[in-house]
């Protein structure tokens, strides 16, 4: 593979460090971390400045309204924004890097047209309602039922660990429409529906996480109705619907944090070399390492883009190697910046502590890392599977 640059890519770089030389020193102050409608209005704000200046969906294909960019392209838009320090996805993530690219691969063109366009121009904030409180890791588990009634399905269950629920318009749910028997596995029976937020029967109460942050919530159904004709994908094939969103999720969903990560990693060194911690080989040697860990991940990063692009723009499985890598890496950066932060590791007023905190999540969070464990064995390297 050639990762070097093209002039035409190199352009396309000038060209928007440059528009974001002039965009964000007039972007309004951020809202408070629990202001939630402030954080959305703010996110979305920059998800409307990118769109109308032709950056929104550069992963998108054009015929699902992104701009086809190639994947060099998308990864230069990454680091760039990221450098420069400009607004993350935000409150938009769902939509953006999993439910939007889940309807541009899966969904009719009728499905495309009414919910792709809102995402990228940040009218339309998207949640996930993927996890329940009895089912933990095993997805395939899930018991929320939804039963046929004319046109409408009728859902009644619970999710927990809905992100951004408190302000999300739309909801890419799983949901049971074929229970479990002999002759039906956990596995099938599944269906995925898109869930206005606003039908009766919706009730969202936020969760507090250890970092005192509230962007989960657990989300109770009651006989909520949804028009069938927001399924996507077949019936009772929402198990293969949701491998597609889960690849988004492990495969690019977490690539702007990568640079995030480097970035980091070169604070922590600079404050490590002002407070004296520098004098610790031990130290030194773990910030070396990570700075070859990431390095490695930046590239992994680029070929499973590339990958994506040749199969259709769907990640592979090479999204699990990147996903079970990055978790544990980002652990051992904040396990680092406790390290160099010394007595500081222990207020939660300093960012790096809530990341610490946060970094916790991220080998359970889109997978474990047993189950990406699973996947590289059996999947890629032909393992068989366990009893």
């Amino acid at each position: 593979m050639d990762l070097t640059y093209t002039p035409q890519e190199q352009e396309f770089r000038a060209g928007l460090r440059a528009w974001l030389a002039k965009e964000l020193p007039g972007l309004p102050a951020r809202p408070s971390p629990d202001d939630w409608p402030g954080r959305r209005a703010y996110d979305l704000g920059w998800q409307r400045r990118l769109y109308e200046a032709g950056y929104a969906g550069l992963h998108w294909p054009v015929d699902a309204g992104g701009r086809g960019a190639t994947p060099t392209q998308h990864l230069i838009f990454l680091e760039e924004t990221e450098r420069a320090g400009a607004p993350y996805v935000g409150a938009n993530f769902v939509g953006l890097l999993h439910a939007g690219p889940t309807i541009a691969a899966e969904g009719t063109a009728e499905q495309r047209a009414r919910w792709l366009p809102p995402v990228l121009r940040g009218d339309e904030v998207w949640c996930q309602g993927f996890s329940e409180p009895d089912a933990g890791s095993d997805l395939a588990a899930l018991r929320t039922r939804a039963v046929r009634d004319g046109d409408d399905y009728v859902v009644t269950g619970s999710k927990i660990w809905t992100s951004h629920a408190e302000v999300a318009d739309w909801c890419e749910l799983l949901v049971r429409t074929e229970p479990v028997s002999a002759a039906v596995p956990k596995h099938r029976g599944i269906s995925w529906l898109a869930m206005p937020m606003d039908a009766p029967g919706v009730t969202v109460r936020p969760l507090r996480t250890l970092a005192g942050s509230t962007e989960f919530a657990e989300m109770f159904l009651d006989e909520v109705r949804v028009p069938a004709a927001n399924r996507v994908g077949a019936e009772n094939d929402g198990w293969r619907v949701t491998m597609v969103t889960l690849s988004f999720e492990r495969g690019t969903a977490f690539v702007g944090e990568v640079v995030a990560c480097r970035r980091t990693l070169g604070a922590l060194a600079r404050l490590a070399k002002a407070n004296g911690r520098w004098d610790d080989p031990v130290l030194r040697r773990r910030l070396g390492r990570l700075h070859g860990e990431f390095g490695a991940l930046w590239r992994l990063t680029q070929w499973n883009v590339s990958e994506a692009e040749g199969s259709g723009g769907v990640p592979g499985t090479g999204g699990s190697v990147f996903k079970l890598a990055y978790s544990h890496a980002r652990q051992e950066l904040y396990e680092a910046a406790a390290q160099v932060l010394g007595a500081a590791s222990l207020s939660l007023e300093e960012e790096w502590v809530r990341d610490r905190l946060s970094s916790l999540s991220y080998t359970i969070a889109a997978g474990t890392s047993q189950i990406q464990r699973n996947i590289v064995a059996e999947r890629i390297l032909g393992l068989p599977k366990g009893r």
